[in-house]
């Protein structure tokens, strides 16, 4: 069986490229996605990083709503350590408000950046304490429904006590909420909660098959859902050769070298200055093999294929791909050239 697909976006920046044209550029491929029929379209939370401009999911989501018809749009995911639970409810019951029956809420763990950040992120109000994480998420539940959440107040007499909040005045609908993670951590929250999870697979393969299997195994159908929901996400480079392929992919396997390596991050190199450096420095090198076996890199039908393959391995039936195509140096800076022709040869 053929999975749904779905595209999962950090705003790449290249070198020499403007915030304002990288987010253009994702704009313009969210659009495409929804003309190619993918299923929903995702933007992640980063901070600071000089190669992601994908730092406010919400906003972005909204741009994406604007531009499409039926695709659904959201967070993958919004970093609640980052945010007050409160805030988070309203900007999404906001969004379902834009884009009615097509919002996704997907709420991760991990703060997404580094101490400094998440510090000055803090000092801007109250935030979502990561031990509180599991009430952080039943409140936003609560908040998005068309009932509000209920608080009571200390010191009040009773009957006077108690306190109603929405996050928007008149819901008819609320944003599907989805747990993020790449831990038995969210699995086994998501299972508790009966809600649906995703694995972030494109970022840590690790411990996939066992995530799954808690979730599923410990479900609990809900007001939500009656049954475990789950897609998983992968990296893909595809291109009209293999070739071409394997070029547009070291400027993200350098990135990933970096990352791992803790070197100084930069803006994405493009196909040739990463071919240029790569020569050099030979950063990626002990990387590449491995990327290649994890990440869906080639040409089209092959890569179908395995993803294919790979969706029914893990019984599911919606792949997220995260489009990691280079760009060349001739490239328009406003468009995601590589990136664009990935999605358009996943969905022929």
């Amino acid at each position: 069986m053929t999975p749904a697909l779905s595209v999962l976006d950090l705003v790449p920046v290249r070198t020499g490229q403007t915030s304002a044209q990288a987010v253009a550029a994702s704009l313009a491929l969210a659009a495409r996605a929804d003309e190619l029929g993918y299923r929903r379209y995702w933007f992640a939370e980063h901070h600071n990083m000089p190669a992601v401009a994908s730092t406010t999911p919400p906003v972005l989501a909204a741009a994406a709503a604007a531009r499409t018809r039926s695709i659904r749009v959201g967070s993958g995911g919004v970093m609640l350590p980052n945010h007050a639970p409160l805030v988070v409810a309203e900007q999404f019951a906001a969004l379902e408000a834009i884009a009615p029956g097509r919002v996704d809420l997907g709420i991760g763990r991990a703060p997404g950046s580094d101490p400094v950040i998440t510090q000055l992120l803090r000092m801007s109000g109250t935030t979502s304490d990561v031990d509180r994480f599991p009430d952080h998420i039943r409140d936003i539940l609560a908040l998005t429904s068309a009932e509000g959440a209920g608080y009571r107040l200390a010191g009040r007499p009773d009957g006077e006590d108690h306190y109603r909040v929405h996050a928007t005045p008149a819901a008819t609908g609320a944003p599907e909420l989805w747990l993020l993670g790449s831990s038995d951590y969210s699995a086994q929250l998501a299972a508790a909660f009966g809600l649906p999870y995703v694995f972030a697979n494109h970022f840590s393969g690790e411990g996939l098959e066992r995530a799954l299997e808690l979730y599923r195994q410990n479900f609990q159908p809900s007001a939500y859902l009656d049954a475990p929901r789950t897609f998983l996400t992968a990296n893909a480079v595809v291109a009209d050769t293999a070739a071409e392929a394997d070029e547009r992919m070291l400027p993200q396997a350098r990135m990933m070298a970096r990352l791992r390596g803790g070197r100084p991050l930069v803006a994405l190199e493009t196909v040739e200055q990463a071919r240029d450096a790569e020569g050099s420095d030979h950063l990626a090198a002990p990387l590449v093999d491995a990327l290649r076996r994890r990440w869906f890199v080639g040409a089209a039908a092959e890569q179908r294929d395995r993803l294919a393959a790979f969706a029914a391995a893990h019984g599911v039936d919606e792949i997220m791909v995260s489009p990691v195509a280079g760009a060349y140096d001739a490239e328009p800076m406003d468009a995601a050239t590589g990136r664009t022709r990935t999605l358009e040869l996943l969905a022929a």
